[in-house]
């Protein structure tokens, strides 16, 4: 019932599924692999390559090659120095432990050497054995036969293919050989077999009509026969049989092939390499049909598409490389490929789906920091990541140096995870331009790497910047602004205040130190002219009350020097008398016209007031003006 139950499961399980899980039915039977057919012409000879797992027993135990007669195999020879009496002088064997293969070589054939023979390891008819089928022909040409691959089960399987020059503008192809023909695989047309997509890839080589494949993941169903070829499948052009054997070497690791992550996460992949080949070149690509496009090595190269977002770990231990994406996008959804230049079969390929969602690491996408400030990186985790390791790293072309952390935990016999702070912060006491940068925070769990975040670090200089103008008022303007990082004073000037009210001068201007004292120079000239035609204005009312030279007297004139040439004649008539009629002439007018003497008098030094206090008004607007408050006003009394 057991059984009947199991087979019911298996029955279950989708086609491909079963395929994939469970190798066919001649691997059970024997991993050991060899050619299916082998040609050669009478006289000449065949090399036989049979490939076996390259288990300890299986190095050091016995080979040989059988011929098959009825339900028995007859020792043709062995490597334990057998050789049958017909072959004595034209066969030989040779192991290979380290290629995982051993040979037979057999000369001078004849038609009778045509047959069905075994090669194996251990005893015959123990299972560890191949058939083989050799034909022998009189005539050429003879069938060309297979090129074998015996292929890790879950690595990559790389063939070059070459049909010479003529073959330069022909499609390259690969297919594989099924009931009714062959079925496309791919080909330099970017045609690309839905069931291969993301895992297969075709390079053109150098040398002309020369072109590769590589194809990863190696499963159970992908063992059988492919043709690569130039032209189209059985109508131009040429091609070439391949048959691939697929065996289970239990020490080959088995990477993920399928990753998923969140919009805004990271996601980890796994690449196999040899701490010992340190000449050898890891890649790290995005895949396209015909080629990759490279991301990043170990040579110190990152894409500028993917600065600060992928870093490679190398870890010797295990013999991994862990590749790290972060700041994830839908747009990252595809196929990416680990590609060294030695280690062919190790290279592999993982397909990445990115969904929306949230990452669990918090931190801020980018920092500002002055130089020579304090700044901290803080990054806050959930109660998932409470036990692993966490860690800060500064990211570089190189990798993601660890720099030391301090994780902001609650101690205590009662602390749970709900109750810690769940944050590591990375500190700067003083920063500095070369701290500038993208820094990653990450947690480890048992050595592995897990979930990151990025941040960047942008570090900006300190450069003492004043302003270019004083603060003043809106009714106050600048006719031409200072240097340019000097700072204006604060003071203010009161709009409409005399040219007096102000003691202080405002600036260093060199127009303002020239045009100040030459507007004070002319205000005081000006001053000075209005005293003067003020004091002739008086003077001339004097005069005009009376003529007689005792009512007038010398002193209140000033010297010729204040008056010139014809004051003086002036002067001189003013002195004579008159001698004849009457003595004297009154000087008394009548009441009335001494009022309109008065009046006179009054009006003509309310008038000169005015024009006094109007001149100066105006002299002092002028002198603002032209000093723009640089230099300070003069005190002027009438």
């Amino acid at each position: 019932m057991a059984l009947l139950a199991l087979i019911f499961l298996l029955a279950l399980l989708p086609a491909g599924s079963a395929k994939s899980r469970y190798p066919p039915k001649s691997t059970i039977l024997s991993p050991v692999f060899g050619p299916r057919q082998v040609y050669g012409l009478v006289g000449g000879s065949v090399t036989v390559k049979c490939f076996y797992p390259p288990t300890t027993v299986n190095k050091h135990d016995r080979k040989y090659w059988c011929r098959q007669s009825g339900g028995s195999c007859m020792t043709v020879v062995s490597t334990s120095g057998y050789v049958a009496s017909g072959f004595k002088g034209r066969i030989s064997i040779t192991d290979h432990p380290g290629a995982e293969n051993f040979q037979i070589n057999i000369s001078s054939l004849t038609l009778a050497d045509a047959g069905t023979y075994q090669c194996g390891v251990g005893g015959n008819g123990r299972g560890l054995s191949y058939k083989v089928t050799l034909s022998v022909s009189q005539d050429p040409p003879i069938p060309e036969a297979a090129e074998l691959f015996y292929v890790k089960l879950h690595s990559t399987w790389t063939v070059t293919c070459s049909f010479g020059p003529d073959s330069v503008y022909l499609k390259k192809y690969l297919c594989k050989m099924e009931e009714g023909g062959c079925r496309s695989i791919i080909d330099n047309y970017e045609q690309v077999n839905e069931n291969y997509i993301g895992r297969v890839l075709l390079s053109l080589e150098r040398s002309p009509g020369s072109f590769s494949i590589m194809m990863t993941q190696m499963d159970w169903e992908d063992a059988g026969l492919y043709r690569c070829g130039a032209g189209e499948y059985g109508e131009i052009g040429s091609s070439k049989e391949l048959d691939v054997f697929i065996y289970d070497d239990k020490n080959f690791p088995q990477l993920k092939s399928k990753v998923i992550g969140k919009t805004g996460s990271s996601a980890t992949f796994e690449c196999l390499y040899d701490p010992l080949k340190r000449s050898s070149t890891r890649v790290w690509a995005k895949w396209k049909p015909n080629g990759y496009s490279r991301i990043i090595d170990n040579t110190d190269f990152v894409s500028p598409l993917y600065e600060g977002r992928v870093a490679m770990f190398e870890n010797p231990d295990n013999k991994t490389v862990t590749v790290i994406l972060n700041q994830l996008t839908l747009k990252d959804t595809a196929y990416y490929w680990c590609i060294s230049n030695e280690l062919k079969d190790q290279q592999s390929s993982a397909e990445l789906t990115v969904v929306e969602g949230e990452p669990q690491l918090k931190a801020e996408k980018e920092v500002v920091a002055q130089v020579g400030t304090r700044a901290s990186l803080t990054c806050s985790y959930p109660c998932t990541y409470y036990s692993y390791e966490k860690y800060w790293c500064k990211w570089s072309t190189s990798g993601c140096s660890m720099m030391p952390v301090s994780e902001q935990e609650q101690l205590g016999s009662e602390v749970t995870c709900s109750t810690a702070k769940r944050t590591v912060v990375l500190s700067f006491d003083s920063v500095t331009e070369d701290d500038d940068g993208w820094y990653w925070c990450g947690v480890k769990d048992k050595g592995l790497f897990g979930e990151t975040i990025a941040v960047k670090l942008t570090v900006t200089s300190v450069h003492a910047e004043s302003s270019d103008h004083a603060e003043l008022p809106n009714h106050v303007e600048l006719p031409n602004p200072g240097p340019r990082g000097r700072a204006y004073s604060d003071s203010e000037v009161r709009s409409g205040a005399a040219p007096e009210s102000s003691d202080q001068g405002h600036g260093s201007n060199t127009l303002a130190l020239v045009l100040g004292p030459i507007g004070a120079l002319l205000l005081v000239i000006a001053t000075a002219l209005a005293i003067v035609k003020y004091r002739q204005i008086k003077r001339s009312d004097l005069v005009s009350i009376g003529s007689y030279r005792t009512n007038i007297s010398m002193s209140d004139f000033e010297s010729v020097k204040d008056y010139g040439a014809s004051n003086s004649a002036c002067v001189k008539e003013s002195q004579e008398t008159a001698i004849g009629g009457d003595e004297f002439v009154t000087t008394t007018d009548t009441s009335e016209s001494a009022v309109e003497a008065k009046k006179a008098k009054r009006s003509s030094k309310e008038d000169a007031d005015l024009a006094y206090s109007t001149f100066l008004l105006t002299s002092g607007s002028i002198a603002q003006g032209s000093s723009s408050g640089d230099s300070p006003a003069q005190d002027v009394s009438p």
